[in-house]
Parts: structure tokens; C-alpha cells; sequence
């Protein structure tokens, strides 16, 4: 049976080729923003650089959030502006708690990569590695795709405001201004006054930036870890429709074959559990936020229908979309995970299993039973994801959005 067959599996270079290109993306996301788990050999030059990261980017994002939260309920009283500005507002404080909710997950990260390593490492057949690497490119895709989309859209909105201008009066004074997708409170930084207004535009920049790097990030992990583990199910499937190809190796190597089987998707179903242990809270995060954020996006575009202002307009568009697609690759990796997890039963049972020897044929029942135990990538397990969860989130955006026009519909 060629799938059990021992083959070397190449030179070392050969698997961490595979493995760092499977990575690859993920690492140059989180690597920035000092989330990227460190070796346990990791020196203290290393262990310190991840943590100034850690420190500068989360300072980065709070020195932003932290005053526009303060200005939207202290100081501003306009509820159009304050509706304005609460987009941009729940952006921010989504990407502090996933950011902290990463930093809280670095060993199961960590867990995560050197599992994907050992199966690099394992891997014996090249049509098991080329399983792998198919997943592998459609993890980096949809992580590309992600940054591109996330990345563009934000910081062109950011930066077509900051170079627009505004007249604001202060005193007797009359002085422009570059005005802020997210305004400062004014007893923290006064930015009506230069060169505060042209400091603060330049670190909510770097802020933009941290913050889609976060969001970028916990879409990548997901992807990546997701397909990983859908490629090694696919593998497990090949393997079990290869359990009866020989019926001379007899009772004891179909057990064998069988043994190496059932551990695989234990093996399969731990690696699932740690990286829904690391996405759960996330996922919660993701799904509530960009609910408020895509009705908001909505809104925004329909109010700005009637200056019909370009740029910004289009940068709606590429910011809804791209929420849109977070979400639904949250949901649609969560749905073909589990169902890929309960095919493992269906395949089991749809091989010729009575050509198998009588007991290893009865030990396949544990490998029914264990996958009829459903696996469920959730929302901080309170939700399952899954397409019908998707369209839950659109539908619930627009009845936000309903909502809302009517709240704020002018008297």
C-alpha cells in the first residue's frame, strides 16, 4: 500500500521550504506587530524586541482609541458627527482587543506552528505533499487577498481626509486644519494648532496601519491554520481509501495501517481544538464588530450619496467589502472544517470495509464514532460559523441600519 510505505521524505531544507512557504504571509504579518511566537531558544535581544512591539504597537492604537472615545462622549454633541465617528471608533477598539486576545494566545500560536512543522516534517508520499501544498497556496491567497483589501481600503480613506484641509475658529482666529477620521479630545492633545494636527495625523497613520495589521493577522491565522488542517483530512481520506488496496499484507498490517489512521485524526482533531481555542474570542470579536461597522459603512455611503464625494465614497466601498469578506472567510472556513471533520465518519464507512479482516474492519467504528462527535468552529462559542451565520450578520447589519436612518432621520 503505497500511502504507509516508508519513503524519505527529502532533505530538511526540503520540508522547512514547504513549511516556511506555507507561513510565509502569516509571519510577515504578525512578525511587525511582535505576535510571531518566538523558539524557546529565543534570545533575550529576541524576547525583547517582541516585546517593545507588543508595547509600541498596543500604545499606538490606545493613544488614538482612548482620547476619540473620550471626545465622542465629553465633547462632541452633534449626533450626525458622533455617528461620524463611531465607525472608525469600533475599528480601532475591535483591533485592541483581538491584538491583546493574540498576545493571551502566543502559545497556542506557537503549538499551532510547530504542529504544522512536525507534518512538514512527517509527510512521506509526494501526492501527500502535494495535497498540503494546494491547501497551502489557498491559505495564502485568501491572506493576501485579505491584507490587499483591508490595507487599501482604510488607508486610502485615512489618507484622503488628512490631506484635505478644514477652517476652524478659535478665539479671533480663523486656522486651517487637516481633520482626523478619528478626532482627538482636546483637553488630552489640542490638534487645531500646528505641529500637534500634523504629528497626531501622521501617528494615527501608524495606527491605521497597526490596526489593520491586527485584523489582517487573526484572517491569515484562520486561513492558514484552516486550510492546513483541511489538507490533512483530505490526506486521511486517501489513506483510508488505500486500507484495502492490498489484501495479502494480512490481519496484522491492515491494523498497522489502521493504528497509523486513527492516530492521524486524533492528531487532525488536536490541532483543530488549539486553533479554536485561539480564534474563538476572536471570532466573537469579528463577528459582533463588523456587524455594527458594515451597517455604519452602509449608512456612511447612502448619506454621502448626495455630494457624491469620490474618493471617499469609493473607500466605503473597498472598507465594506473587505469586512464582508473577513466575515464570510470566518464563516466559510468555519462550515467546510466541520463538515470536512464529519466526512471522516462517512468516508470510513463508504470503503469495502467487509473486505477488511473481521476485527480491524470493527475497530473502524472507532474512527466512525469519534468524528459523529461534531466538531464546531464558533464565535466565542456561543455561535457556530457557518454561511447561515454570514447571512445572519448581513441581514442583522441592515436591520441595524434601518435603525438607524430612522433614529437619525432630521425632524
Amino acid at each position: 500500500m503505497t500511502g504507509f510505505q516508508f519513503v524519505p521524505s527529502g532533505t530538511e531544507a526540503m520540508y522547512k521550504s514547504n513549511n516556511d512557504y506555507s507561513l510565509q504571509l502569516t509571519r510577515w504579518f504578525l512578525i511587525p506587530i511582535g505576535i510571531w511566537p518566538r523558539a524557546n531558544t529565543a534570545t533575550r535581544v529576541e524576547k525583547f524586541t517582541s516585546g517593545a512591539l507588543i508595547l509600541t504597537c498596543s500604545t499606538l492604537i490606545a493613544i488614538i482609541a482612548v482620547p476619540c472615545l473620550l471626545y465622542v462622549f465629553l465633547e462632541e454633541k452633534d449626533i450626525q458627527l458622533r455617528i461620524t465617528i463611531f465607525g472608525p471608533l469600533n475599528h480601532w477598539f475591535m483591533a485592541m482587543i483581538n491584538y491583546w486576545l493574540l498576545v493571551a494566545h502566543s502559545d497556542n500560536i506557537r503549538k499551532c506552528v510547530q504542529h504544522m512543522e512536525t507534518d512538514w516534517r512527517l509527510v512521506q508520499q509526494n501526492e501527500d505533499r502535494e495535497v498540503m501544498m494546494r491547501h497551502a497556496k489557498i491559505g495564502r491567497f485568501v491572506s493576501g487577498f485579505c491584507a490587499v483589501f483591508m490595507q487599501s481600503g482604510t488607508l486610502l480613506f485615512d489618507i484622503a481626509k488628512s490631506l484635505t484641509t478644514t477652517i476652524v475658529v478659535v478665539g479671533n482666529e480663523t486656522i486651517s486644519i487637516h481633520p482626523m477620521t478619528c478626532p482627538i479630545y482636546s483637553k488630552f492633545i489640542d490638534v487645531r494648532f500646528s505641529p500637534a494636527n500634523e504629528i497626531m495625523i501622521v501617528v494615527q497613520l501608524l495606527s491605521g496601519f497597526v490596526t489593520n495589521m491586527v485584523i489582517i493577522s487573526a484572517c491569515s491565522l484562520d486561513a492558514v491554520f484552516a486550510m492546513h488542517a483541511y489538507g490533512q483530512l483530505d490526506i486521511l481520506f486517501s489513506w483510508l481509501n488505500e486500507l484495502i488496496v492490498d489484501k495479502n499484507k494480512g490481519t496484522h498490517s491492515a491494523g498497522q495501517r489502521l493504528a497509523i489512521i486513527v492516530e492521524h485524526h486524533l492528531r487532525v482533531l488536536n490541532f483543530i481544538s488549539h486553533m479554536e481555542n485561539i480564534m474563538h474570542q476572536i471570532c466573537l470579536v469579528e463577528l459582533l464588530g463588523s456587524t455594527t461597522n458594515i451597517c455604519l459603512l452602509a449608512y456612511y455611503f447612502i448619506t454621502n450619496w448626495d455630494s457624491f464625494d469620490g474618493p471617499k465614497t469609493m473607500s466605503y466601498v473597498i472598507i465594506y467589502l473587505s469586512m464582508a469578506f473577513n466575515i464570510f472567510i470566518f464563516c466559510y472556513i468555519g462550515e467546510i472544517l466541520t463538515e470536512q471533520c464529519k466526512n471522516v465518519g462517512e468516508k470510513a464507512y463508504m470503503i469495502n470495509w467487509y473486505e477488511l479482516p473481521h476485527k480491524t474492519a470493527l475497530e473502524l467504528i472507532l474512527i466512525i464514532a469519534r468524528s459523529n462527535s461534531v466538531i464546531k468552529i464558533t464565535a466565542g462559542k456561543l455561535f457556530q460559523l457557518s454561511i447561515a451565520t454570514f447571512g445572519d450578520v448581513i441581514k442583522t447589519s441592515m436591520v441595524y441600519l434601518n435603525i438607524l436612518r430612522t433614529m437619525a432621520a432630521p425632524v
